[in-house]
């Protein structure tokens, strides 16, 4: 007799339809993240000409091997020398000690924030720094972009391309965008990198980084695109940051090299990294490059549009309050004295809806148009003030530069509305001069500000200045409580906040929103 169990015809039926099913799923989640990137044909760039057709991806993962080979012809090694005689920096680094790869952390001694000044300098001996980066061609003639604080304060450039040294002409710098323009003569025509289109790059794209960190040549590294329009407090003018962020390996000396996309095409600049962390590093977008690249070749410098207002995006609550039905508009939350905003009568409180026509969604909307716009140009701005739409006229100036920083004072006070969460006190002589307030600066001043305070989430700390409700000033805590009684339970207080950041600063002025229970 046969001992054997017998086959189940729908258990066979059932593992079938499993392994058919399973097959089916790979080809379709491989098919819709692109495993097999479609190759894009140009003539005249470097990698675009030779990785159209290669076969980037044979496998279940992508080989980047193609793509490297194609680029690394037109990514170079740069050396910024200077020399002085007597003093310089302590630690033997340009700019006053500023390492550019390690910013925005508190307890890092080289802090941009924190900058060692320069020892005088004298007849003493030549001293020699020396710092490197990388870069890419863009044309070929010989220009090459890099980052403005690869070449800060160099004595002399040097670029490395293949096996030989060339003396680099610096053509133009712009340290708001940290950005520098480069100039060799080869001698006869270079092969260099097309730029793509970083406002198409999605989240979740290959990316790969090509440089020379720690002085090794041409290191290739790979990863995807994090995140976009990132801002992290490193330039001069915050207002131009919108890195791209990538877990792409970007290392020291990796600065300025190029971040391209499965095509070969330029989509970033290796700017900075987070080194408390894994691979978040932050690259220029090739959009900004694109700005600035025309001026910065023919000018030396990138001249920009100035309104002068600080301004900041809408959220839901905040425009709510306003009596908005979108978070569309960039709400103004200064207006500075002596500037085109200010002849033209702008306010803080204003939201700004459109530009010439252009519509307003976010502060970058503005921001970019206006900086694009030179110097003397007319520009027309729909506002929304009092519920009410009025067209302004502003004839732009040139923008300057600014650094601003928060204040970390916690002095104690009184509180006196219990679901705010928040201790604050009047604003006296003593407070304005020890932190040297404007003197006529009137507000409550914020002293603590507890954890489950509503308030907290909206970014007020101690050392804050609240100097209106709902619009209305409060020039002491009376006040102060007086206008934050009158607004009815479930409705909006509009808190308008400045920051003050050290000796005769005029503050940094935001809104904050919260619900009344």
């Amino acid at each position: 007799m046969n001992t054997q169990p017998a086959r189940n015809p729908v258990r066979q039926i059932t593992t079938a339809s499993l392994v058919v099913g399973a097959v089916a799923f790979g080809m379709v989640l491989a098919g819709g993240l692109k495993m097999t990137p479609t190759s894009q044909s140009a003539a005249a760039p470097l990698a675009a000409s030779q990785v159209a057709g290669a076969n980037i991806a044979t496998h279940a993962l992508p080989s980047f091997a193609d793509l490297a080979e194609a680029v690394d012809p037109a990514v170079v090694s740069i050396q910024a020398s200077t020399i002085s005689k007597g003093g310089g920096d302590e630690d033997g680094q340009r700019g006053g000690g500023v390492d550019p790869f390690e910013f925005f952390f508190p307890n890092n001694p080289r802090n941009p924030r924190q900058q060692r000044p320069q020892a005088p300098q004298g007849d003493g001996p030549e001293r020699r720094q020396d710092a490197g980066g990388s870069g890419f061609v863009v044309s070929p003639d010989g220009l090459i972009v890099t980052n403005n604080h690869v070449i800060d304060g160099a004595t002399s450039v040097r670029v490395h391309l293949g096996d030989r040294d060339y003396p680099a002409e610096v053509k133009g710098t712009d340290p708001s965008t940290d950005l520098a323009l480069l100039k060799i003569d080869a001698g006869h025509s270079l092969r260099y990198l097309e730029l793509g289109d970083s406002e198409k790059t999605r989240v979740g794209d290959w990316v790969m980084v090509i440089g020379n960190p720690l002085n090794l040549d041409k290191t290739v590294t790979t990863g995807v695109v994090s995140a976009k329009g990132r801002s992290i407090g490193i330039n001069p003018d915050s207002a131009f940051e919108n890195f791209i962020q990538t877990d792409a390996a970007i290392n020291f000396g990796n600065s300025g090299g190029p971040v391209v996309d499965m095509d070969g095409r330029v989509i970033g600049i290796a700017t900075a990294i987070n080194a408390g962390a894994e691979n978040i590093g932050f690259a220029v977008p090739v959009s900004t490059l694109q700005e600035v690249l025309p001026q910065l070749r023919d000018k030396g410098k990138v001249i920009r549009g100035y309104l002068g207002v600080q301004i900041q995006n809408l959220n839901f609550e905040t425009a709510q309050s306003f009596g908005l039905d979108t978070t569309d508009g960039a709400l103004v939350g200064r207006v500075e004295d002596n500037t085109p905003a200010a002849e033209a009568g702008l306010k803080h409180g204003d939201v700004l809806l459109s530009v010439d026509g252009r519509k307003i969604k976010t502060t970058r909307d503005l921001i970019d148009y206006v900086a694009n716009k030179g110097p003397n140009t007319k520009v027309k701005l729909v506002v929304l003030r009092d519920g009410k739409q009025i067209d302004k006229v502003i004839k732009l100036g040139e923008r300057p530069g600014q650094i601003q920083q928060a204040s970390n004072d916690k002095p104690k006070g009184r509180s006196g509305i219990d679901w705010l969460g928040i201790q604050y006190q009047d604003l006296t002589g003593g407070l304005r001069n020890e932190h040297g307030l404007p003197k006529d600066a009137q507000g409550v001043w914020v002293t603590d500000v507890g954890a489950s305070s509503p308030l907290y989430e909206k970014f007020v700390r101690p050392g804050d200045l609240i100097t209106e409700v709902n619009g209305r000033p409060v020039d002491s805590t009376d006040a102060f409580e007086k206008a934050i009684g009158e607004v009815k339970s479930g409705t909006f207080v509009r808190l308008y906040v400045l920051r003050f950041s050290g000796q005769n600063d005029n503050g940094q002025p935001f809104f904050a929103v919260v619900r009344v229970p």
